[in-house]
């Protein structure tokens, strides 16, 4: 079968390939797809290189909310070496089919913070909608984490004010815990990242989309490296 312009790739970086149909995700107003989400969570984990913070590719998190098997998954979780993580950023899906690729309609953010002790699910959603997810990801991750960090909603998450920002909220919230990390992390335990909220604005997330797509264009053009 013929491949279409959608399908042209379009970028690779790190292990993630992005084609032109992603790029017409970020230009409308749509649902983010796992790529762009892997994409930027690529990012931010070159952007803040620390062995303390982890950035967990959508697939993964998917996989520990819905692996069928335990034991298998165990194999699965040791290579990312979670007790000795300081930061854990687990992007959060709805979806629960296995065999449905890229399903889901909303994404939230579980975030793990190991001097507080403690996962904090972010939802722009009103109501919590991923809240059943983020807490079957949490009761799996924790054994895993050498800790005996509890579950917290923050209930003064950010709101999103249309059906589709979801997954640029998720990915902003990110960015305001690896820069708060970055800069006073290990000082601010008790505060969390809370107060640094105002950076992540309906107009801030919407403009959000364009600095993505503005970041890939970059990189596309940028001169590829001899080896």
């Amino acid at each position: 079968m013929a491949k279409t312009k959608a399908d042209e790739k379009i970028l690779g970086y790190n292990d993630v390939v992005l084609r032109r149909s992603d790029l017409d995700i970020l230009n409308g107003p749509n649902y983010l797809n796992d790529r762009i989400i892997e994409f930027y969570f690529s990012y931010l984990s070159s952007s803040f290189p620390s062995d303390d913070i982890l950035l967990v590719p959508p697939s993964i998190a998917f996989w520990i909310k819905e692996c069928p098997d335990p034991a298998s998954l165990k194999d699965f979780m040791e290579p990312l070496h979670l007790p000795r993580r300081k930061l854990i950023l687990l992007p959060i899906n709805d979806n629960s089919d296995v065999c449905m690729a890229e399903g889901g309609s909303h994404w939230s953010l579980l975030a793990f913070e190991r001097n507080s002790n403690v996962f904090v699910h972010h939802d722009s959603s009103y109501g919590f909608m991923n809240e059943y997810h983020a807490k079957q990801v949490y009761k799996v991750t924790l054994p895993y984490t050498a800790s005996s960090a509890t579950y917290k909603e923050c209930p003064g998450t950010p709101k999103q004010v249309n059906g589709y920002d979801c997954g640029v909220y998720a990915l902003a919230i990110a960015r305001v815990i690896c820069q708060w990390y970055a800069s006073s992390g290990t000082l601010d335990a008790d505060t969390l990242w809370f107060s640094h909220f105002e950076q992540v604005s309906p107009s801030a997330v919407s403009m959000m989309r364009y600095e993505i797509l503005g970041l890939v264009k970059g990189l596309t053009a940028a001169p590829k490296s001899v080896a």
